[in-house]
């Protein structure tokens, strides 16, 4: 493909997610306009022992309301951020007639909302004590600030989401980058990151979307504020960046990473195989991997799209056969994500923890002999922002 198709091919993807940002409003209005259609079709009766629904039918375009004017500041001047911003305009994006939005991609900006949740408040803190801590408490476990200047330490974070745990490695002192592909999540990152005005100054309404389960009409419309601390109030000295692009393009120097650290993301792949031999390749000899995630296996049922989903035993065989070493291994660890606390209806997932080791002497997994040199040619690069 020549130059000039990928970028016009970049150009349509980025502009079709401005356009799924732009048109929250109006998707998510028509929706609760849909219900006040049918609730003007039931008898009278009925509608006079619903004339509370009826009023919280109209709170919830209020808090859509609000939730614009959030993404609002999410997408402006959102194409100044990227390289090639110069091949996209996003005043564009919604002039097209048929740049109608996909429900998947509506989906994904209702996720981006509540992902400020999960990464940026309060509220998502057990979340993040239950995901995150464990990662951070066996970083430090294994690099102590006394042995030697964290700052020495690179630490890469793939699926970074949102930001939060690369923010809060990189707090501690180490060096680290975040990489993240979805372009849903970079706008999100890029605006929390960058462009935040301060300690709980916001405020969304992540679960309006979430019209069952909800014990009371106030679970739904609820606002909750963000982000819990300044963003921008990292350690002077503190070395912090996020890369977009596909984790397997981007990466491909070896023995670069002192640690990689994956949360919720090695099953994003449609070959897991492929992220787990990446990951071995960039980390250091004596290096180290902590994971902690399920196997939801994002590409599984997704129309369209190829996909291998092993077992975690069958799993453990591939980073063993690769040539890790498991220093520890936990199943059963009690995790969710975006939950919404108050919903009678509540996902939780056995997730597994590992940290492995990357040996002082790799082996090629491939022939068993010592692997001297790694042919990089299937993982051409793209450009870190």
């Amino acid at each position: 493909m020549d130059s000039s198709q990928d970028e016009k091919e970049e150009r349509e993807h980025f502009l079709r997610i401005v356009r799924a940002f732009k048109h929250y409003k109006f998707h998510s209005l028509d929706r609760i306009a849909r219900t006040e259609r049918f609730l003007a079709k039931l008898p009278h009766k009925h509608r006079g022992l619903l004339a509370r629904y009826s009023e919280h039918l109209s709170t919830l375009k209020t808090c859509v309301e609000n939730n614009d004017k959030i993404i609002k500041k999410i997408v402006k001047d959102v194409s100044t951020i990227f390289e090639n911003s110069h091949l996209v305009d996003s005043k564009t994006a919604t002039s097209s007639p048929t740049a109608q939005p996909s429900p998947a991609d509506m989906e994904k900006v209702q996720a981006t909302l509540k992902q400020f949740v999960r990464d940026w408040s309060d509220e998502g803190k057990l979340e993040r004590q239950a995901c995150y801590q464990p990662i951070i408490d066996e970083l430090e476990k294994y690099y102590p600030e006394s042995i030697r200047s964290r700052q020495e330490h690179r630490v890469l974070v793939p699926g970074a989401g949102l930001g939060r745990l690369a923010y809060e490695i990189a707090s501690r002192g180490f060096m680290c980058q975040g990489n993240e592909f979805s372009l849903f999540m970079l706008f999100g990152s890029n605006f929390i990151l960058n462009r935040c005005e301060g300690p709980n100054t916001l405020q969304v309404h992540p679960w309006v979307h979430q019209s069952v389960n909800c014990l009371s009409s106030s679970d739904q419309t609820r606002g909750v504020r963000f982000p819990d601390v300044n963003p921008s109030c990292l350690p002077p000295h503190a070395q912090f960046s996020m890369a977009a692009g596909d984790f397997l393009e981007i990466y491909t120097e070896n023995d670069y990473w002192d640690c990689v650290a994956t949360c919720f993301f090695i099953d994003c792949a449609n070959n897991i195989v492929a992220f787990i031999e990446t990951i071995y390749k960039i980390i250091k000899p004596g290096g180290i991997w902590i994971n902690l995630g399920p196997l939801l296996y994002h590409f599984a049922d997704m129309l369209g799209e190829e996909s291998i989903e092993p077992s975690y035993e069958l799993v453990k065989e591939v980073i063993l056969g690769i040539g890790f070493i498991i220093e520890k291994e936990e199943t059963g660890v009690k995790t969710t994500y975006a939950q919404n606390p108050h919903s009678m209806l509540k996902y939780e997932y056995d997730s597994v923890f590992l940290v492995c080791r990357k040996p002082e002497q790799s082996y090629s997994y491939s022939n068993g002999t010592q692997d001297e040199e790694v042919d990089d040619s299937d993982y051409e690069g793209s450009t870190v922002v």
